[in-house]
């Protein structure tokens, strides 16, 4: 009898042993899906090169909002795309405001400071991983971040109002706009997009007339999306076909 007891005593206490981890066990596991799912882990744990993968833009950036590209001053290009990294100094961009992080960087000169925005320099990406920005607002941004820490650059200047000062600036506008995004398919003629500067390959395109040819790619035809994923005007889009139309004439 006292072996038999032993034995209900022993098979009790496994029991309460495993109700104890049960109670204890499932809230815990359910903690951990909890934290698995909502994705809520410390940011403190990442490393800088993390960072840089998890604000890379897809699709169109944040420089999109505030304005027709072009318009926007160094300050509105700061805080929609480079305060991501100046703004706490991550992967070895100079933090904002920091005079000793951005002294020697401000003696190479806004010109080469530009340069190395506008085409991306160690870590950084081209345009900051922002390409509906055009390079003047690249170099507003790059102005205003230097001026910020003794810099006394002077920021590009939106072109003059004004019918004649306009249709300047639609000229340029093609191009600007050209290098930030259509470069990407037109610079290679990748997915069959006609390369740039490729008499044989425009010269079909354009035998319906420019102004087909700018409905078409305005619509988006193929492999390519409407304007080519160009979120400006449409009357600065045509000036970005124009502008690739003429350099295969």
């Amino acid at each position: 009898m006292s072996g038999a007891n032993a034995n209900n005593s022993t098979n009790i206490k496994d029991v309460i042993v495993l109700v104890a981890a049960a109670f204890i066990g499932i809230p815990l596991l359910i903690f951990f899906i909890v934290k698995l799912f909502t994705g809520n882990v410390s940011n403190s744990t990442m490393t800088d090169q993390e960072v840089l993968a998890r604000i890379q833009p897809v699709g169109l950036s944040k420089a999109s909002e505030g304005g027709p590209p072009g318009s926007r001053n160094g300050k509105a290009v700061y805080e929609a795309v480079c305060a991501s990294c100046h703004g706490a100094g991550l992967a070895g961009a100079p933090k904002f405001a920091d005079s000793a992080a951005w002294a020697p960087r401000i003696s190479q000169g806004l010109e080469t400071l530009v340069k190395h925005a506008v085409g991306g320099f160690k870590g950084m990406p081209a345009k900051g991983g922002a390409a509906d920005l055009t390079d003047d607002e690249v170099a507003r941004a790059v102005a205003f971040m230097g001026n910020a820490s003794g810099g006394k650059f002077e920021e590009p200047k939106p072109a003059t109002s004004g019918a004649t000062a306009g249709k300047v600036d639609l000229a340029a506008k093609g191009k600007e706009i050209y290098e930030s995004t259509c470069v990407a398919c037109h610079g290679t003629g990748a997915a069959g997009a006609p390369k740039f500067g490729d008499k044989a390959a425009w010269t079909p395109r354009l035998k319906a007339g420019l102004d087909s040819l700018i409905a078409s790619a305005t619509q988006g035809k193929g492999a390519m999306p409407p304007k080519g994923g160009f979120a400006g005007s449409d009357e600065e889009f045509k000036a970005a076909v124009s502008y690739m139309a003429n350099a295969a004439k």
